[in-house]
């Protein structure tokens, strides 16, 4: 078993914060050694968490179009890691899902990238993964209208949910600027996994 395995394992056993959440553990990740495209989200939602498929759900469906990837590629873990900063389902909030526990983040994030040297793109959706990527003091929006700044590396994204219609209503230089790169980038890294 590699090392990455075994990572993994742990974290799907995993009962940090069992006393947290309220449907209780169910760490949902994907990875091998060799994937390319890392993607970073929030924490799973209720539909992820019952299925036990990363974004298993219309946040997914929309992720998988702004990528040009169909299931079977975006879910085949040796092209495509997901890990997002939370990884088991946080509960609901006020307003949509709780945010991701910290827990997952200080106990497993850094070992979990050192196991995975050949990405060559990470994608990092919504205002946690971008924080603790890349610091804090900017905004979603910001960050994301200024995408360029953060090539070859990553890219940083809004989150795909159905909640950020009217965002993307409201920055229209998101679908005609950044996601036809996204879409050729992705398409690179594909050509050369094939």
């Amino acid at each position: 078993m590699s090392v990455l395995q075994q990572l993994l394992a742990e974290v799907r056993a995993c009962r940090l914060c069992a006393k947290e959440l309220p449907l209780g553990p169910r760490p949902v990740v994907q990875a091998a050694v060799s994937a390319r495209l890392l993607i970073v989200g929030q924490a799973p939602g209720l539909k992820v968490h019952q299925t036990g498929i990363p974004f298993n759900d219309p946040s997914g469906d929309r992720l998988r179009d702004w990528l040009g990837m169909s299931r079977d590629e975006f879910y085949d873990p040796t092209n495509v890691a997901i890990l997002p900063m939370g990884f088991c389902y946080p509960g609901r909030g006020q307003s949509g899902d709780n945010p991701p526990r910290p827990e997952c983040a200080t106990a497993w994030r850094q070992q979990l990238l050192s196991q995975l040297p050949d990405i060559e793109l990470t994608l990092l959706i919504g205002r946690y993964a971008q924080d603790w990527h890349l610091g804090k003091g900017i905004t979603l929006t910001e960050r994301v209208r200024h995408w360029r700044a953060y090539l070859p590396g990553c890219i940083p994204l809004p989150h795909p949910s159905p909640r950020n219609n009217l965002w993307l209503r409201r920055n229209p230089w998101f679908e005609e600027e950044l996601l036809p790169e996204l879409k050729r980038r992705i398409a690179g890294i594909r050509a050369e996994s094939a």
